[in-house]
């Protein structure tokens, strides 16, 4: 080879590699933001920067952030961990005594109406967005009470008394009550009936204290049986 062709070699493998350390110094320096103008540097950061949320929601809370309703896949244990229904503990007291209640009291005439009744406490102060969301979570959690005593037996009362209230209408009536006694002793008579009673507790997120039982859902059942638990009680 000659010595010409070698020079000419040697300055195209140097001109090579300083290409590419160059190129690469480039890129890491235009990747970094040390090449960009003052002027495409101010548009980035007016484009990037975080949004200021404002002081005051748009949004009216109380609306929008609802309590959790209990979930269809939990069962009760878990309804009650997160708060979404009273253990058998906090709602013992004041307590009536519990006997066994035929399954014939609770199946309903042929024409007989069943109903299921929503005791509301009017001393929290809850919003109608609130007692209505309340209410919501009551119905979903007498009904998961009660459907998963008819699927043990198809045939038995629990499962003719819900296919019942399913088929006149899944009447629901909404009455009230003015404090936290009244409500447990409500359930504590409905339980010895045998009548389906959960209770309700809020997670606290919106207006009232966590843990304040709000609403007590009895029923379904056949309205003979619910009028002697809450028959007296005021409408809402």
């Amino acid at each position: 080879m000659s010595e010409g062709s070698g020079i000419s070699s040697g300055v195209v493998v140097s001109t090579s590699i300083v290409a590419l350390i160059t190129g690469f110094f480039l890129g890491v320096y235009s990747i970094r933001g040390y090449l960009i103008s003052p002027a495409l540097e101010a548009e980035r950061q007016g484009t990037w920067k975080d949004p200021v949320e404002s002081e005051e929601s748009d949004v009216d809370e109380d609306d929008t952030i609802l309590d959790h309703a209990p979930n269809w896949d939990n069962g009760e244990e878990a309804d009650r961990r997160q708060g979404l229904r009273a253990s058998a503990a906090a709602a013992a007291k004041p307590k009536v005594a519990a006997k066994e209640t035929s399954s014939s009291v609770l199946t309903p005439r042929e024409t007989e109406e069943c109903k299921l009744v929503l005791v509301v406490r009017t001393d929290l102060g809850m919003t109608k967005g609130k007692i209505a969301a309340q209410c919501g979570h009551a119905t979903l959690a007498c009904y998961k009470t009660l459907l998963r005593a008819s699927q043990k037996d198809p045939q038995g009362a629990e499962a003719k008394l819900l296919r019942h209230w399913e088929r006149f209408g899944q009447a629901k009536i909404a009455v009230q009550i003015k404090g936290e006694d009244e409500m447990l002793l409500l359930m504590g008579k409905a339980h010895s009936l045998g009548v389906t009673a959960e209770v309700i507790q809020d997670a606290g997120r919106t207006q009232i204290e966590s843990g304040s039982r709000t609403v007590l859902g009895i029923g379904p059942a056949p309205k003979s049986v619910v009028d002697q638990i809450t028959g007296h009680l005021k409408l809402l």
